[in-house]
């Protein structure tokens, strides 16, 4: 059989039961229950004055207390944030202050927690937390393989204005595809520099970048409508971690000696800017050895992609187990009657949801998985983000 169990209240009621029979004295009661003779006059007293409801633990909380803020200088606390409800707790100290200069005003934390606790102050808004793939790990065995893209750091010109140079290297063979000076990092403006070099060297097979714009964004997978576009041509995304350019060193240490060969000083315009990139590209592919090509120059190691850049964007396609349903323009698809949002960079197009659990599909952009659908909540977490918080 189970081992009996009684709470306090039933023990003070059996206490109570106890001593209205008067079978033993208060001395022997209080001995028999393992309380004071204080204790059992209290919850004696207790009984009689307010019946077995009385015998509930009362709270311990004070009725008053010394450091608690006057009421009238907490109305005019709250009055003052109401007329200003911009206002911080430092400023309403303020001219509160100046207006009643004797009155024992509390200090800024407490004129916080004053308009906290009456729900006048907004809670900030808290931003989704993006996960990431973590480290690179493919190799690189061929050319075409992984091509390494990045912004060298802006500077100015001779006639003031910046110059965002766009570099595009093959990582087996060192070779820099594509050296161009752009007054921005805009999407618009990189675009049209990755579709001439596809159309003359191909298509490889990813690009490594950082985590910068316009390579990726705050959102499901990092991605972003450059990166997105990659994916519809066949090209998977490779994202080096934060704060790690070593991940990319290949593409780095050409930096250092592009910025020494060109920037030191600068061009007096754009245009004569970009006539030294083009030396330093022609110099750098075609005369300059290097060592960890055994001495051999990078366009002696490199040749141009097979795949060919489409004249038409290719469609999505999802094997047959898949769900396909098509991303709005406001960046969300419809299941099971209810709106879920995915991302605004994948508008007009199509995801593809593979169910791996009971109401748990894994949501994918073609190839690229952008994060998990959790029907029973109705939201779409990002992949890389819960692994982050596991670890």
């Amino acid at each position: 059989m189970p081992w009996s169990q009684t709470s306090p209240m039933d023990q003070r009621i059996q206490f109570i039961a106890d001593y209205l029979r008067e079978a033993l004295s208060m001395t022997e009661l209080c001995d028999l229950y393992g309380v004071s003779r204080k204790t059992g006059y209290k919850w004696i007293d207790r009984y009689l004055r307010h019946g077995p409801m009385g015998l509930e633990a009362c709270s311990r909380k004070p009725r008053v207390s010394p450091n608690q803020t006057p009421e009238a200088l907490v109305t005019a606390i709250l009055d003052a944030r109401r007329r200003h409800p911009s206002w911080g707790a430092k400023k309403l100290l303020r001219i509160l202050q100046q207006r009643h200069p004797r009155w024992p005003w509390p200090g800024r934390s407490t004129i916080c927690d004053i308009l906290s606790r009456h729900g006048l102050v907004s809670s900030p808004r808290r931003r989704r937390h993006i996960g990431h793939p973590g480290k690179p790990t493919t190799q690189i065995l061929a050319p075409n393989d992984t091509w390494s893209a990045d912004f060298k750091g802006q500077f100015k010109t001779g006639d003031g204005r910046y110059c965002y140079p766009l570099t595009v290297t093959d990582g087996f063979s060192r070779y820099l595809l594509g050296c161009q000076g752009l007054l921005s990092t805009a999407v618009h403006e990189a675009k049209p520099v990755f579709r001439r070099l596809f159309h003359e060297f191909g298509l490889p097979q990813r690009i490594r970048t950082d985590n910068g714009v316009p390579f990726a964004t705050n959102t499901l997978a990092r991605l972003s409508s450059l990166s997105a576009w990659w994916v519809r041509l066949g090209i998977l995304p490779e994202l080096i971690e934060p704060g790690k350019p070593q991940q990319n060193g290949r593409h780095e240490r050409m930096h250092r000696t592009l910025k020494a060969e060109t920037t030191r000083p600068a061009a007096g315009s754009l245009r004569a800017q970009q006539r030294r990139f083009n030396r330093f590209r022609e110099e750098f592919n075609l005369d300059r050895p290097h060592e960890a090509l055994d001495l051999q120059t990078p366009a002696a190691v490199y040749a141009p992609s097979p795949r060919h850049m489409p004249e038409k964007l290719p469609p999505l396609e999802y094997p047959d187990r898949f769900e396909v349903r098509y991303v709005s323009a406001n960046g969300g698809i419809r299941w099971n009657h209810d709106w879920v949002n995915v991302s605004t960079t994948c508008a007009g197009e199509y995801v593809g949801l593979e169910e791996i659990d009971d109401g748990i599909w894994n949501v994918f952009f073609e190839p690229l998985k952008l994060g998990r659908l959790l029907e029973r909540q109705m939201k779409i977490e990002d992949a890389f983000g819960r692994l982050h918080r596991q670890l």
